[in-house]
């Protein structure tokens, strides 16, 4: 006897968003562009290491407008025109992520450094007892 096996199919809800934050957090290895709307909602999401550089051509300031590129891109597809952009970290890929969000055709509207300041620094190490 066979058994018919029902597919459950799950429809992904489309929704369109005019305006998103870019969030660029540029490390010395890698950089990690993620787009999202207003209301916190991931649009689309890459790296360099997703565009496909590996080791030491991650840290490029290639890789990072390439990356940058790429994740806006999609989410220009998803209704993303206008956007905020905040940096973060000590990369080298800084500056050239921007202008990868420029020529695909994203307008910006403000560019805010959100990366962390040391308030007191490291612990010291303990007193040397002789």
């Amino acid at each position: 006897m066979v058994k018919y096996i029902r597919k459950l199919t799950i429809k992904k809800a489309k929704w369109k968003a005019a305006d998103g934050i870019v969030y660029i957090y540029t490390t010395l290895n890698n950089t990690i562009v993620t787009v999202v709307d207003m209301t916190g909602r991931v649009v689309s999401s890459s790296s360099a290491g997703i565009c496909g550089f590996k080791g030491a051509r991650k840290s490029s300031p290639f890789a990072a407008k390439t990356a940058a590129e790429s994740a806006a891109k999609q989410c220009l597809n998803s209704g993303v025109k206008n956007a905020q952009v905040l940096l973060k970290g000590p990369g080298t890929g800084r500056s050239t992520s921007l202008r990868g969000l420029q020529e695909v055709g994203l307008k910006i509207a403000l560019i805010k450094d959100v990366t962390v300041n040391p308030h007191n620094g490291c612990r010291q190490p303990k007193k040397r007892r002789v």
